[in-house]
């Protein structure tokens, strides 16, 4: 039995506190190589076929770098240039209030609350100039204090986070267990919202550099990585900066988020569940083109991570069976556990730290 909150798709109020309109930067004039990606259209979902019409398309996407779009997800413009808005007013606090909300990410490897500049080294004695405030699952037991400009819209932030979570990735993860011939809800009951695990949502900032700073980090903001977790999703995005490769010999391309979509990459635990058969999405952030250096980049992000329900290891899947992929384990490691090891050792200063669990590795930064 999945539990599913029934909640409106509808989140905007109108007794809802107000805000200042948010106003995205426009977008790069300059000539950038962009990645091609497919765009899932989730309003297939529900209708004759379509669950099977997008698993075909996904099942392509996750063998073949594990980026793309979706559409029709369920959230107005509006809805998401709101969050914008409080994760603007949020990064226009003193520096002194947001680090009152600091996580201890590298204790417990879990985001949670204020994430300060300067966390982890790009290159030798360089640090990075990334900053974000992560908000996480809207239950009781991760209840913590947060700062008025939160609080103030609590139930709004509440209802968006929900939404993303129950009516968007678990859509996702249901696409993912038909593919894999897995009952439909094989894997949203091991990312229920309701059960204890570290999905969470990011107002993320990466500060603009001068050109002589960003001379010495050979224009990296982010070093390529893959994401901690399951999925993640990244919202509207016009300062380019965002870069994906789709394999080790593919060269890096920039990849724009208009409105109306979403950013979707597989984590590692998609490529870790299908013992390599899906691929977990590699990327970077590099310094914006010149016409938008100068700028800092704003970001909205949701991080689907799974309950301690999951177990480290293959999924005995029927299609990974017949395709030579499945591998049994003994293992009954909670996958929640290898997501917190992989976050701690994502602060260590070792540009080579790598977590070790199961069977299985991962360094922290590819590049």
């Amino acid at each position: 039995m999945v539990l599913e909150a029934k909640s409106e798709n509808i989140i905007c109020e109108p007794t809802a506190p107000s805000l200042a309109p948010y106003v995205h930067p426009p977008q790069t004039k300059q000539q950038l190589t962009y990645a091609n990606l497919v765009t899932l259209d989730l309003e297939d979902f529900d209708q004759p076929g379509g669950k099977q019409k997008l698993a075909g398309q996904l099942r392509n996407v996750l063998t073949e770098g594990g980026f793309f779009y979706i559409t029709n997800f369920g959230l107005s413009e509006e809805e998401v240039n709101r969050q914008f808005a409080i994760a603007r007013d949020f990064y226009a606090l003193p520096y002194t209030e947001r680090a009152r909300y600091r996580g201890r990410m590298e204790e417990d490897g879990i985001y949670r609350g204020y994430r300060a500049l300067g966390s982890t080294e790009v290159r030798p004695g360089l640090w990075d100039n990334i900053e974000h405030y992560n908000v996480l699952k809207f239950l009781p037991q991760f209840e913590q204090s947060h700062p008025h400009v939160i609080r103030l819209h609590w139930d709004e932030i509440g209802r968006f986070h929900r939404h993303i979570h129950e009516h968007i990735a678990y859509k996702l993860l249901r696409l993912v267990a038909i593919i894999l011939e897995l009952p439909e809800d094989y894997l949203v009951n091991g990312h229920c919202y309701e059960s204890n695990c570290d999905s969470h949502m990011r107002y993320m900032m990466s500060r603009a550099r001068s050109p002589i700073e960003n001379e010495k980090y050979k224009d990296v903001y982010l070093r390529g990585h893959i994401d901690r977790g399951t999925l993640s999703f990244v919202f509207q995005q016009p300062v380019a900066g965002l870069q994906i490769k789709k394999d080790e010999s593919s060269a890096w391309e920039y990849v724009c988020i208009e409105p109306g979509k979403i950013l979707v990459n597989s984590a590692d635990l998609i490529e870790i569940m299908t013992n390599g058969y899906f691929k977990a999405g590699l990327h970077r952030v590099v310094t914006p083109p010149e016409d938008q250096s100068f700028r800092d980049r704003l970001g909205v992000l949701y991080f689907v991570r799974p309950s301690d329900l999951l177990t480290l290891g293959t999924v005995d899947s029927p299609l990974l069976r017949r395709l030579g992929y499945y591998r049994p384990s003994e293992n009954k490691i909670p996958a929640l556990e290898w997501t917190r090891e992989r976050v701690r050792t994502a602060f260590s200063s070792d540009p080579k730290s790598h977590v070790q669990m199961g069977g299985f590795s991962a360094t922290s930064f590819q590049e």
